[in-house]
């Protein structure tokens, strides 16, 4: 597997609304996706942010803090090369617009993601 950069960070915060206007606003995010207890935040080189509230049922895993998602080219081949080392995975997903990503826990006991995301621009 070939980690090509971070492309995603998640987090779910009892502050939502705050937390979400403050990517937003201070830190000048363009908002992609506005949900109630859920927003997508996205960076010029399509990387994303995304902000759960505790009543969103997305991810409802994240409870270690902040998870950071790292591009790769395949994620299932990645997943299954995690799998061969005793990872836990703990959610492999795939949507309609050939994204996809799979949620694991590491040795410290965070949760991490690995992405496929073909709107994050590639080094070089």
């Amino acid at each position: 597997m070939q980690i090509i950069k971070l492309a995603w960070v998640g987090t779910r915060t009892e502050n939502f609304q705050l937390t979400a206007d403050f990517f937003r606003d201070v830190l000048g995010l363009r908002s992609e996706l506005d949900r109630p207890g859920f927003r997508v935040l996205e960076l010029p080189d399509g990387s994303k942010v995304e902000v759960f509230g505790p009543e969103s049922k997305i991810n409802p895993h994240f409870t270690t803090g902040p998870v950071a998602g790292f591009l790769v080219d395949d994620v299932h081949a990645a997943a299954n090369e995690l799998r061969t080392y005793g990872v836990e995975i703990l959610l492999e997903e795939e949507d309609e617009h050939d994204n996809a990503w799979v949620h694991f826990r590491a040795p410290d006991g965070n949760i991490y993601e690995l992405t496929h995301d073909p709107g994050v621009s590639r080094p070089g």
